[in-house]
């Protein structure tokens, strides 16, 4: 389980109250948080991935708090490559009681997406690192916009879960004037809510691909040989990978025109190399296309010119 996954199993709240919580100023992204903070939020939260909470509890821990989300949107598929930051961006709509003050400096919503059947305990997450803005249509009603994050040379991802069913969620604190590092804190009085079952997505990887067809300039009705390489997003090893055995389409675009026709069809090699042989009639672009597959995004080819003489 990687820092990100470990965190937000921890506490379903944790990634939103390191941005409402003034005295502890948490980075989930880089160290998990500060460690007093995360002790002290697991704490109220029972710890563990049951933190993800849905039924009213009583003593020391907090209470349900009166909100739902609906209507969350996210992408039906989302490509990652192999390094850098992935933002993905959801709306939703969050309903609440008019007891519940969704503007206070101190509550925060957001969405979440996990791997599993059962959102009370995951098998992994994907959360955001900001909270979600909200506007209200309502008294009880708002609709709210925020960004997951995914950091796939950080470890947020490996290779075993592209292509894998993400299911979407919700989740809501309220710590109504509590700080969990203060000396007087009390869970009882903070509420919490995460909600699972609004919606699917997956992620997939990368896909990029390379072409080069020579010689150039060249004879008319003389030969060309077209090369490239399909490769893929390796988060395993936040790198790229050869995708062996794939159908890639040759296709070309006659200089002057808008539309691409295909050549043929070839496949790429065990290390994804691609090599083909082609007429040159008239000047015009060649490019690969290489379509999606379940764990795998499709890619263009940059576009190369041959000059025909």
């Amino acid at each position: 389980m990687r820092i990100r996954a470990t965190v937000a199993a921890v506490s379903g709240a944790l990634a939103l109250s390191a941005s409402v919580v003034p005295t502890a100023q948490a980075d989930v992204h880089a160290s998990g948080g500060d460690s007093t903070h995360r002790a002290s939020i697991a704490k109220v939260l029972g710890g563990g991935k049951t933190a993800f909470i849905t039924s009213p509890v009583d003593g020391d821990k907090p209470y349900e708090l009166n909100v739902s989300f609906s209507d969350i949107k996210v992408a039906k598929a989302i490509n990652v490559g192999a390094s850098g930051h992935v933002v993905v961006p959801v709306t939703y709509k969050l309903t609440h009681g008019t007891e519940v003050d969704i503007k206070a400096s101190d509550f925060a919503s957001g969405p979440y997406l996990y791997k599993g059947d059962d959102f009370t305990k995951p098998d992994d997450v994907i959360l955001g690192e900001k909270r979600g803005t909200c506007t209200a249509t309502s008294p009880t009603t708002a609709n709210c916009k925020a960004n997951l994050d995914i950091y796939p040379a950080g470890g947020d991802l490996t290779v075993s879960d592209a292509g894998a069913v993400w299911t979407a969620g919700g989740q809501a604190i309220a710590f109504n004037g509590e700080d969990p590092a203060g000396r007087f804190f009390d869970p009882s009085k903070i509420g919490t809510k995460a909600q699972g079952g609004l919606g699917t997505t997956t992620v997939r990887r990368l896909a990029k691909l390379t072409l080069n067809a020579s010689p150039e300039p060249v004879r008319k009705d003389a030969t060309i040989t077209v090369t490239g390489r399909l490769t893929r997003a390796n988060w395993d090893g936040a790198n790229y990978t050869g995708y062996g055995n794939q159908a890639v389409k040759l296709q070309f675009r006659k200089n002057g025109t808008n539309t691409y026709t295909t050549v043929k069809t070839i496949r790429t090699a065990a290390n994804g190399d691609l090599k083909t042989t082609v007429k040159a009639t008239v000047d015009g672009f060649f490019r690969y296309v290489s379509a999606t597959t379940t764990t795998t995004s499709d890619a263009y080819a940059a576009p190369d010119f041959i000059d025909v003489r």
